[in-house]
């Protein structure tokens, strides 16, 4: 079983509007709410592909309520409850365009934030892989996220660790390492603070082995000691990895691309199945891309049509490079 974990999780509201009008009434018919937030959405997906999955979390008020009642009833789910109310996260679709207002949610107090540590802990027990996505929600510490991960390496479950910013900065600098991160090209030059390239995966498109030594270069920066595998998606051009000292290549099908949105949630969703399936690492990364490639196909945020699964894995390649 894989444990998703979202620590700042959301109801997604969304608005769809032939045209937004400003400083007036927009009357709106066809109303979507979901239970939302990245860790859900691997939740969903994993869900989706057949895997057991528990989702946890925190939640709070009648927003959180409403929350894990519409998680799907095939996922188990054991949330920590807190004090403050879960946020809505609006999404206005209108013609072309989306415009979001995201509330910034509850801020956490640190007995509650120590309460969810003993609950992670004992969540632990039962499951064999954890996947974390998402922002930490306010008034958790920057280093929350490497106190999960201390937990879950003492457990001996492996890691999948989908944040940015300070809260990954932290993770990195700690003696607690996670077993997968994720970064892409802007967070890999925040990290290290400077660029990277202008754009990896125009570098990556390109069969130059000095490109690729330079970014072997980057992966093996002293930053990223001792985490097992670094994956970087590269869009439409597929994805670059290292795992261990192996360096590899994804080369994936141009696809028709109808919601980008969720598909690194997706590919997280998949490459802890790999982990929790025990795959090769040319399985592992190919249902990976799978998975973030379906979910561009759909319309829905962390959905995937599982019908369309072979033919498109049949397409990828992995090359170690």
């Amino acid at each position: 079983m894989i444990l998703t974990v979202t620590m700042n999780p959301s109801i997604d509201i969304s608005y769809p509007l032939d045209e937004l009008k400003i400083d007036t009434v927009n009357r709106v018919v066809d109303v979507t709410k979901t239970a939302g937030g990245k860790g859900l959405n691997v939740t969903r997906v994993l869900s989706e592909f057949g895997d057991s999955v528990l989702a946890t979390g925190l939640v709070g008020g009648k927003l959180g309520e409403f929350l894990v009642e519409h998680i799907d009833n095939q996922v188990k789910k054991d949330f920590f409850s807190i004090q403050g109310e879960t946020r809505n996260c609006i999404a206005i679709l209108h013609g072309d365009n989306q415009t979001e207002v995201l509330e910034k949610g509850p801020e956490v107090l640190e007995q509650e934030g120590q309460g969810f540590l003993e609950h992670f802990k004992k969540l632990l027990d039962s499951v064999e892989v954890v996947a974390i996505s998402g922002s930490l929600p306010a008034g958790l510490p920057v280093d929350y996220y490497a106190s999960l991960v201390e937990l879950a390496n003492q457990a001996g479950k492996p890691v999948v660790l989908d944040c940015s910013g300070a809260a990954l900065q932290a993770v990195l600098e700690s003696p607690h390492k996670p077993t997968v991160i994720k970064p892409n090209n802007e967070e890999l030059s925040q990290l290290l603070g400077r660029e990277v390239s202008e754009d990896l995966s125009q570098l990556l498109g390109r069969e130059v082995s000095e490109d690729l030594d330079e970014l072997k270069e980057v992966l093996q920066e002293p930053l990223f000691a001792g985490i097992e595998w670094i994956i970087v998606s590269l869009g439409a051009n597929g994805a670059f990895a290292k795992h261990g000292d192996t360096f590899y290549k994804v080369d994936i099908p141009r696809i028709q691309v109808v919601n980008p949105v969720g598909s690194g949630d997706s590919t997280v969703a998949g490459i802890s199945s790999g982990l929790l399936h025990k795959e090769s690492d040319a399985e592992l990364l190919i249902k990976a891309n799978v998975l973030g490639m379906l979910n561009a196909q759909e319309k829905m945020t962390g959905h995937v049509n599982m019908a369309n699964y072979q033919a498109l894995y049949d397409q990828l390649i992995v090359k170690e490079v």
